[in-house]
């Protein structure tokens, strides 16, 4: 059997850990042992970080709108359900837009959207009249 010498091959391999580890503060960025476990555990943190901003974001959108929509006389909840029946396919990155950088355009979006504030009694005399009926 022909001996295999790996130089060539193993060091290709420490470089690319090493210079994924440019960066780490001391030994995790010169030793190939401990790198090559900062890198590993980099690249999972990375995944499910991927998956944490989106959720922040979603958070940061969310809480955006609501405090826009009280501007205009409506909670969040009541401002995307009335979205939502009219048919306003505006998703919560743009609505979150166009509240913190437009807010005459917001202002104008509210306005067929407000409601009175006793619309939710309206709507439980509904259901409980409903509900005699049945």
């Amino acid at each position: 059997m022909i001996r295999v010498k790996r130089g060539n091959v193993a060091r290709e391999s420490r470089k690319k850990v090493l210079g994924l580890a440019k960066g780490y503060v001391g030994s995790h960025s010169r030793l190939f042992r401990i790198a090559n476990q900062q890198v590993s555990r980099a690249l999972r943190y990375s995944y499910s970080g991927r998956k944490d901003r989106k959720r922040w974001f979603r958070r940061l959108w969310i809480t955006r709108i609501n405090i826009a929509s009280r501007n205009i006389g409506l909670n969040y909840s009541r401002l995307i359900y009335k979205l939502k029946s009219e048919s306003i396919g505006l998703n919560r990155k743009m609505l979150a837009h166009l509240a913190v950088l437009d807010p005459q355009i917001w202002a104008t979006l509210g306005e067929p959207i407000v409601v009175p504030n006793n619309w939710f009694e309206k709507r439980e005399k509904e259901i409980s009249q409903e509900r005699t009926k049945a």
